[in-house]
C-alpha cells in the first residue's frame, strides 16, 4: 500500500516538558509525522532516572513517552545555552512548555521575548491553574489533580476508600488535550498565517474531563437534584465474580436488558413496564446490579462469555496488564512491537490503537538518549563544529 506523507511533515515542535503530560502529548503529535525536538537540560527529563532502567538516563517511563523525537541537551542558565535556544525557537513552528511562567521569565523566554524571535509561533504552555485565577503560579502533579478535579471524590463515593486510579490518568487525559490545542493552532495558521499563545491548565481540563455525565442535577438551575451520575456510582457496577474469575457484565440499551434477563431466567422482569423504559429502570439500577452479582457465580466465565456473546450483550474479561501482552486481539493488532535499542537490547513499546488508511503513524525513531542530537540540530540551525565543540567544552550544552 503507497502511503501520503505523514500529516505534520514539515512541522518542527520544540517540547520544553518533563514527566507525562508534555512528553505525552509531544509524542502524539511526532507519532502524526512531526520533527518533534525535545529541549532538556544536562541532567535530562527527570523520568528517565526512574526505575526499572537497563542503562542509565532511559527508563521504563522515559522510553514510553518519547518515541519519534530528536533530544538536544542545553544549560538555559547560560548565555551560550539560551542563544542556541533562541535558535532553535526560530526554526520552530510550535514551542510546548510545561514550565510555570515565573520560571519561563526567569529563563527570558516570555512570549513577547519569543515572538520578537518568531513572530508566527505557536507558544504552548500547560502547567497546574491558569494564570487568570487565585490558584496561579502553584506546582501541580497527577496526584494533586486527580484529587482536586473530583476524580478522587467520585472514588470515594463508589467504594468508600480514598485511593487514586493507579494510572497518570491527569497527565494524559491533559496530554491529549494539549495535542488537541496544538493542532487547532496549526490549522489556524496554516489557514491565515497567525500564529498564538495557548494556556492548557491541567486543574481546569481536569474538570472538564470528569463532570460532564456528573453535574446531574445541578445541569439545570434550580438545581433538580445532587451531582452524581448514579449508574456510574453505584456501589455493586463493578466486575462481578463468576464461578472461576471475574467478568464485567453490562447490558445498556433496553434490547440488551430484556435479552439478558431472559437469559437468566427472568421473564417477569423482562415484562416489567418500568425496566422496559429507559427512566424506570434508571431508577432501579442498583437493583439490577445486585440481580447481575447475584447470578454471575452460576457460570463459569468462558460459559458467561459464550451466552453473552450469543445473545450480542457488553462484556469483558478483567484482565491484569501481564494478561495484555497475551491477548490474541491485541496481538493481531501488534499492539506491543518489540525493536532493538543499540546498547539497551530488546525494548518492548505500545503500538498505534488509531489507524489511517493514508497517513498512518510509524515509529520513525526509537526513544533519544539525552542530547543524542544535540550537534546534528546545532548544525542544523547554522552554527559550526568550532562553536560546537566550545560550547560542549564550558558545559553549555551536552552531545550525546
Amino acid at each position: 500500500m503507497t502511503h501520503t506523507a505523514s500529516p505534520l511533515d514539515g512541522i518542527r515542535i520544540l517540547e520544553m516538558t518533563t514527566l507525562g503530560m508534555g512528553p505525552y502529548a509531544a509524542q502524539t503529535l511526532g507519532d502524526h509525522g512531526a520533527d518533534v525536538i525535545k529541549v532538556e537540560d544536562p541532567e535530562g527529563d527527570i523520568w528517565r532516572h526512574v526505575l526499572p532502567r537497563r542503562s542509565k538516563g532511559m527508563s521504563h517511563t522515559f522510553i514510553q513517552f518519547n518515541r519519534n523525537k530528536r533530544s538536544v541537551a542545553l544549560d538555559l542558565k547560560s548565555p551560550a545555552g539560551k542563544e542556541a535556544m533562541l535558535r532553535l525557537v526560530a526554526s520552530a513552528d510550535v514551542l510546548l512548555s510545561n514550565l510555570r511562567p515565573a520560571a519561563m521569565a526567569r529563563l527570558g523566554l516570555t512570549d513577547d521575548a519569543l515572538r520578537r524571535v518568531k513572530p508566527d509561533l505557536i507558544f504552548c504552555a500547560c502547567y497546574g491553574f491558569s494564570e487568570r485565577g487565585p490558584y496561579a503560579g502553584r506546582p501541580a502533579a497527577d496526584d494533586t489533580i486527580q484529587a482536586m478535579s473530583g476524580l478522587a471524590g467520585l472514588m470515594f463515593r463508589s467504594t468508600g476508600r480514598q485511593q487514586f486510579v493507579p494510572s497518570v490518568v491527569a497527565d494524559k487525559t491533559v496530554g491529549q488535550a494539549v495535542a488537541n490545542a496544538i493542532l487547532a493552532a496549526i490549522v489556524h495558521r496554516l489557514r491565515t498565517g497567525e500564529g498564538q499563545s495557548i494556556e492548557v491548565p491541567m486543574f481546569e481540563t481536569m474538570v472538564a474531563f470528569m463532570m460532564p455525565e456528573h453535574m446531574a442535577g445541578k445541569t439545570f438551575e434550580p438545581p433538580i437534584g445532587e451531582m452524581g451520575y448514579e449508574r456510574i456510582l453505584a456501589s455493586q457496577r463493578r466486575p462481578y465474580q463468576t464461578k472461576d474469575g471475574h467478568l464485567c457484565v453490562m447490558p445498556f440499551t433496553t434490547a440488551q436488558w430484556l435479552r439478558f434477563l431472559r437469559l437468566i431466567g427472568r421473564d417477569e422482569l423482562a415484562a416489567d413496564p418500568e425496566i422496559v423504559d429507559i427512566a424506570g429502570r434508571s431508577r432501579r439500577f442498583e437493583e439490577l446490579f445486585d440481580l447481575i452479582s447475584e447470578v454471575m457465580p452460576s457460570r463459569t466465565t468462558d460459559e458467561w462469555t459464550r451466552d453473552l456473546a450469543a445473545q450480542d450483550i457488553m462484556f469483558g474479561r478483567v484482565n491484569s496488564p501481564e494478561d495484555l501482552l497475551v491477548d490474541p486481539h491485541l496481538q493481531a493488532m501488534d499492539m506491543f512491537p518489540c525493536v532493538e535499542l543499540p546498547d539497551d537490547g530488546t525494548l518492548r513499546l505500545i503500538g498505534f490503537p488509531v489507524r489511517y488508511s493514508r497517513t498512518p503513524n510509524r515509529l520513525r525513531r526509537l526513544p533519544p538518549r539525552i542530547g543524542q542530537h544535540t550537534c546534528e540540530l546545532l548544525l542544523e540551525v547554522g552554527y559550526g563544529p568550532e562553536q560546537i565543540d566550545a560550547m560542549q567544552a564550558d558545559g553549555s550544552i551536552v552531545c550525546g
